[in-house]
């Protein structure tokens, strides 16, 4: 704990730059308090620790603030004092009465209220929805960050990704999904931009590393840079992936393969047109390969060239693979209003750019060429090369 109540009831914050032997004087006078519960609290200016308050043994806080981090009140003094050095108006460890929290860091920027969480530790699904969600009552906008020692690189580009990492995961003003991170000991930020899941755990994208002493608010909350998806990558990642759960199927993967065997198709044969990158697709949790199988059986593989295909039916039968679990939506408390069809409608959007369909209206698309569904593996290896060559500009613009 960084702030405390001092005898007087004035706050004390050592986020601001004291020096240690005006410290130790100021703790033989001063008595300090906690903020919250109002328990005498002890100042510790170790030589190896950050200066900081504890609480003593057996108060109610101590579970609560104790558990954290030098890592944790490291990197929230760094991200306050870089704040601060910017002239944005930010308190550190605010503790607002109406809603019970304390948000790492409360600061106002551009007109706006921000509640800044700097996460390096797990924390159940309930208390991160809850947590997020009583700042969007009390108009904070939640700027999560997790703890950059948290996000680990399989290989170049190739992440791996829990659901509580998502968690993290917010959009800017022009509609980029960002995941941001920030490293304390290597005092830089890296965010995940361009993310693509192939499947469940692990996902393609682009990281950008800055140091914070060359970074300002902006390149955090709106950056201007954009990165495209590699493609060809993403695909040989994602066909790795299904190579290896389709050798070893769960349960609901298992459910898939006996559905598509029944309509006469086979994984490793389905065409390249099934199992596409879409922008949003990190709103499934579903491997594309999976729910976009799911809506060529609902809504494409009856049709012939010329037939209508109406989206509010597509949506329905969706929603249908959602409620008997055949398809699994992934929770991100940080974008409330967006729906998973957005990613369906994004796909119609790819299969309108390759020549599959012609959108008529916002409601309704036509069939213009059937999906060919290869008959060999040497066929689906050409029709693959030539699809990916043919398309390669497109699918870049994912």
């Amino acid at each position: 704990m960084l702030n405390a109540k001092t005898s007087s009831g004035t706050t004390f914050s050592l986020g601001n730059h004291y020096r240690k032997e005006n410290l130790l004087s100021l703790r033989k006078t001063e008595k300090f308090f906690c903020p919250v519960c109002g328990e005498a609290v002890s100042l510790k200016l170790g030589n190896q620790r950050i200066y900081h308050f504890s609480h003593r043994s057996g108060t109610v806080c101590r579970d609560i603030f104790e558990s954290e981090t030098i890592y944790h009140m490291e990197g929230k003094l760094q991200l306050y004092q870089w704040l601060k050095e910017q002239q944005i108006p930010a308190e550190l460890e605010y503790f607002d009465h109406i809603i019970g929290q304390r948000p790492d860091i409360m600061f106002h920027y551009d007109g706006n209220k921000y509640a800044l969480e700097f996460q390096c530790s797990p924390i159940t699904e309930e208390i991160f929805i809850k947590r997020t969600d009583s700042y969007f009552q009390q108009n904070y906008i939640p700027l999560w960050i997790i703890g950059g020692n948290h996000i680990k690189a399989k290989r170049s580009n190739v992440f791996s990704l829990s659901n509580f990492h998502y968690f993290f995961l917010r959009e800017t003003k022009g509609r980029q999904l960002l995941l941001p991170s920030y490293c304390p000991e290597e005092k830089q930020f890296q965010i995940l931009s361009s993310i693509l899941p192939y499947s469940i755990k692990n996902t393609i994208a682009n990281s950008l590393h800055f140091s914070i002493q060359n970074a300002g608010i902006e390149d955090i909350l709106t950056p201007k840079w954009i990165a495209h998806s590699n493609f060809s990558k993403w695909l040989n990642e994602h066909e790795k992936s299904t190579m290896y759960w389709s050798l070893h199927p769960s349960p609901d993967q298992n459910r898939f393969l006996r559905e598509i065997y029944h309509h006469n198709l086979n994984l490793y044969l389905l065409p390249p047109e099934i199992g596409l990158p879409v922008h949003h697709s990190l709103l499934i949790q579903t491997p594309a390969i999976v729910w976009q199988t799911y809506l060529y059986l609902d809504a494409l593989e009856d049709k012939s060239p010329n037939d209508l295909i109406n989206l509010k039916e597509v949506e329905r039968n969706f929603n249908d693979r959602i409620k008997t679990k055949e398809i699994t939506i992934r929770k991100l408390p940080q974008i409330p209003r967006e729906t998973s069809f957005l990613a369906v409608k994004e796909y119609f959007l790819q299969l309108e750019r390759l020549g599959i369909v012609i959108k008529r209206n916002e409601t309704t698309y036509q069939l213009q060429n059937r999906i060919y569904i290869p008959k060999t593996n040497r066929e689906k290896e050409e029709r693959r090369n030539e699809f990916i060559q043919k398309n390669r500009t497109i699918l870049a613009k994912t």
